[in-house]
Order: C-alpha cells, then structure tokens, then sequence
C-alpha cells in the first residue's frame, strides 16, 4: 500500500487520538492475571494491542472487545494454560518483553515467536535479569524462543539502561516470585507498569532510585480508562507547529511526566504548546493540549529527557527541519531495535525530501530550513517512520509517496483519514 500526500493549508480542529498503546497492552495483561472482569474503555485496536489480546487468549483468557471497548475475565494469577500452539505476538515489542516475564513463573513450557521485524530485536536484556530469577530460555538471542516456566526468586537488580519494557519484563516476573524484587533505573523511565500494579492490588513501592515489589496472593480485576496516546498526538502537535496558519487542540491526552520530553523538548524550541484541563484518571495525568504554528530554533537533547520521548525522536527529527539552524540528538542508540533502525530510516527517507539529516553511532545532526520537495519514500514497515514522513511532507513541495504505509495500523487505525480532516 502507497499513500500520496500534498497538503499546505493550515491544520485546525479539536478532536481526540486514540488510546495509549503502552497502557492498553497492559491493561490487557494484568486483567488476564487478575480476579473477576476487568473492563478496558479507550482501548486502542491497533494490531499490536490486538496481538496482546490473541496471545492471552490462547492461554484461557476470554475477551470480548466492542470498538475501543473490552471485557477481560481474569483467571488470576495461576490461571494461565499452556498455549496449543506457538504463541505470535506480530510485530508488538511490548507483547514480546512484556508476556515473556509472566511466561517465566508459569508451570508450562511454550515457544514465542513474531514477525520478521520482531525476530531482529535483541531478547538478551529481557532474558539475563529474569534468568537471574530463575528462568530458562532456550538459547536464542530474539524470537522464536522457547520459555520453560519456573519457579522464580526475588532479585536486586540495577538497570544498565533506561528500558521500561526490561523494567516491566521484571516487575510482571514478581509476581510469581518468592520474596522482594528491586530494580534500580539509571533515569526514570515510563512508569504505566507501576501505577498499573498499583492499582490492580499489587504490592508495589518506590523507594529513593528502587522500584520495590513485594509478592501478593491475587490481584484484583479493575475497569481502566485508557487516555490518549501522546505518542500519537505527537505527530499532530508536531504538524500544527510547523504549518502557517494552524491551531489544533487534542483532548484528553496522556500527559505522564516520564512520557512528555517531546513537549519539553518543543517548548525548548520555541513551540507554542498549551497545556490545559489537567486532571487525573485511573492515577493516570491528562489534559489537552493546544499547539499553534511557531518559529523554531534548532537545540540540542541528549541524555535523561531521551527515555521521556524514545518513540517521538522520529517525529522530533521531522520537526528539526524547520526550526532555524542546527539540532542534534544523541544518547538515542536504543532506536537502532525498533521496528526499524529508526536513526538510519529517518536520516535517508527525510533525505529522499531534501533534508540535511546526518545519522551518527547514537543520534542525528539535523540543519534546518533547507527547502524540502516531495518523492517516493519507504516506511520500512515502522508506523513512526511512516507518521514522521507523512508530517514532513506537509511544507514539501509537490506529492510525496508513502510506501508502505498500511503499517500505521500498528498504533494508529485511520492516521492518514484524521491527518485530512483537519
């Protein structure tokens, strides 16, 4: 599938994005774990969530999705069957880490597998901390992989990087854990895993640097409303930013303070972003967020605010070649794992535009103000990479091509209808 894109006028609109991906994926999980029905509203049917969901229920679990809306009956925390069949989590990173901590205390054995994407994304991370509980893995690096279930053991453990899906892989493993589990992150990274725990009953605290997680006989099942994904709003901040003429407001969006570097990192460049009608829902921050066109500066980010905006650097990079000289990313190696080598993707697709985009070992040197022009481009089969494109080629002149492009379903069903409605 191909998208050809030529838009120049102002964006406006106030609408909605859909439901945050992180936090609907464990949702999912946790209510497969837990006691009674869990229901889910705002849930994102994109094909990773949808992933998750298929996974679980070929465990046992029984879900009943309507829309944006799902009903999961938990079976608790030993309530898990082993799987007839290999289990596929497509292309969900988030599945693959994530399940892999609570396949690891389970009393069956089961073989994990994922698209040819998945199948290059490094596993070491996950199975070295949780083979020091006491887990086996079969000897593989990525997926496919076999997971023979265990009984685990609490352990102290100090992240080597900011990894919230390393931290939650363990945090989901503790609960079938004997004794405490602590884990130390070098900087804050996401934390829907813990606030989730929290509520769903586990026994869960945050002490100094540590994450401490204390086992628990059951948790309990909970109706989660799932807020806007910023990682999704991201694209249309980022478009009315750089856009003559344009003012969007998005309601009811995430607004998680280990999740908002890319608004910091905007307001940094001079982005007119309001953030507005803040309140709480579920121990979630939301709020909505007002972004206007803005005349940008070229900055400089690099360490403890990466892990804050890891899946907005592409848009971020989109956003750089509009802003008045040079911007440059570092510590941002980790996007070398995704879905694609996001580093390398946008520095060569932005080029095809007409950008100066260079990739370095851990980030891109971005100029900005160079006159972009529309062409055929590939997003690598990455749902980012293929947004981010799709924002660039607003101000480029001529169409630009998008091949590829059905891979924004991953996180976002109708991204291109949206992006024209405004």
């Amino acid at each position: 599938m191909t998208q050809t894109l030529s838009y120049r006028q102002g964006l406006k609109g106030v609408f909605k994005v859909p439901g945050d991906k992180s936090i609907s994926h464990r949702a999912v999980m946790l209510g497969a774990i837990s006691v009674g029905e869990t229901v889910i509203s705002g849930f994102l049917p994109g094909e990773d969530c949808l992933s998750t969901i298929n996974c679980f229920e070929a465990m046992g679990i029984k879900a009943e999705r309507s829309g944006t809306s799902v009903r999961i009956e938990g079976n608790g925390l030993h309530g898990l069957k082993k799987p007839e069949k290999t289990l596929d989590v497509g292309n969900s990173g988030t599945t693959l880490r994530l399940m892999t901590g609570i396949l690891a205390g389970q009393p069956f054995n089961c073989r994990v597998t994922g698209d040819s994407s998945i199948q290059k994304r490094p596993m070491k991370r996950v199975f070295e901390p949780l083979g020091m509980m006491g887990a086996k893995f079969s000897d593989a690096s990525s997926a496919p992989f076999e997971v023979y279930g265990q009984k685990l053991t609490g352990i102290e453990y100090a992240l080597p990087v900011p990894s919230a899906q390393v931290k939650s892989a363990i945090l989901l493993a503790s609960l079938f854990a004997q004794g405490e589990t602590a884990i130390e992150e070098p900087v804050p990274s996401r934390n829907h895993t813990e606030i989730m725990l929290g509520a769903f009953g586990a026994d869960i605290q945050k002490k100094g640097g540590k994450i401490i997680s204390r086992p628990v006989s059951e948790l309990k099942a909970q109706n989660i409303a799932v807020p806007g994904d910023i990682s999704s709003a991201a694209f249309f901040m980022a478009a009315a930013l750089i856009t003559p003429g344009s003012k969007v407001t998005i309601e009811g969006v995430g607004v998680n303070p280990t999740r908002t570097g890319l608004v910091d990192a905007l307001l940094e460049m001079g982005g007119r972003i309001e953030i507005s009608n803040s309140r709480s829902v579920g121990g979630e921050p939301v709020a909505d967020l007002t972004a206007c066109h803005s005349r940008l500066k070229g900055i400089s980010i690099s360490g403890g605010i990466l892990p804050r905006m890891i899946d907005e650097v592409p848009i971020f990079a989109a956003v750089a070649l509009f802003a008045e000289g040079r911007t440059s990313i570092s510590d941002a190696g980790e996007l070398k794992f995704k879905e694609s080598n996001r580093l390398n993707a946008m520095a060569v697709e932005l080029g095809k535009l007409g950008a100066h985009v260079i990739e370095t070992d851990d980030g891109l040197i971005i100029d900005g103000g160079f006159p972009l022009h529309g062409a055929p481009t590939d997003s690598r089969d990455d749902h980012r990479v293929a947004m981010s494109l799709a924002i660039a080629s607003i101000m480029a002149s001529g169409s630009t091509v998008i091949n590829g492009s059905e891979c924004v379903d991953i996180s976002y069903p109708g991204f291109f209808e949206q992006l024209a409605s405004l």
